[in-house]
């Protein structure tokens, strides 16, 4: 399986397929039993713990249910996802986070918190949250699986635009047949394995 820069990969499959194992093993949060992991010419099998976790800061995650700190800011959320990746210097914080919530959509809504938002808009701060890093890659595991499907469209769209436009590589597990329209690149997986390929214009 080979993924190229700027590219936005989808994989799908049943429940159980290894999609979530698959983009684990590509964020390095699991060690492979069989065969090799590359990331821009480093071998994740072979890294110490201290090189994996250096790539682990420059990796964007965006889950299903957002893990967004539930008490805090929009902009509080983006900033600890800078406070914990330590790969920008702080006085580039505020306009890196105020840059990152304007490319979503959320520049009125920097103050609101989680509870004041809709899925939607939650997704979007978790978003943020990733591209705030400077990702090489932003993983997704099931982004849309709890929106419904006008802002479920709206976050693909969104995310194809961050590979078009920012240069950033976005591999996303999915159940739904519409991303496919936002895809370049599709992996059908079944018990562990890939069942099927599709490269789209």
């Amino acid at each position: 399986m080979h993924i190229p820069r700027g590219a936005f990969i989808l994989l799908m499959g049943p429940s159980g397929s290894g999609k979530t194992t698959l983009l684990n093993l590509i964020g390095g949060l699991d060690r492979p039993t069989a065969g090799t992991i590359t990331i821009e010419g480093q071998q994740l099998t072979t890294m110490s713990g201290r090189k994996l976790t250096a790539l682990r800061r420059r990796i964007g995650f965006i889950f299903q249910s957002f893990a967004l700190m539930p008490t805090a800011s929009a902009y509080e959320n983006v900033e600890l996802g800078l406070r914990l990746s330590g790969g920008l210097p702080r006085k580039q914080w505020d306009a890196r986070i105020r840059r990152c919530l304007g490319v979503v959509g959320l520049t009125a809504w920097i103050h609101h918190r989680p509870y004041e938002m809709s899925g939607g808009q939650q997704q979007r701060v978790a978003i943020a949250r990733a591209l705030a890093i400077h990702p090489r890659i932003i993983l997704a595991d099931e982004p849309t699986g709890d929106l419904d499907t006008k802002t479920g469209e709206h976050i693909l769209k969104l995310l194809r635009a961050l590979a078009d436009h920012e240069g950033v590589t976005l591999v996303m597990s999915t159940h739904d047949p519409a991303a496919t329209a936002f895809a370049t690149h599709l992996y059908q997986l079944r018990d562990g394995q890939i069942a099927a390929q599709e490269t789209y214009l």
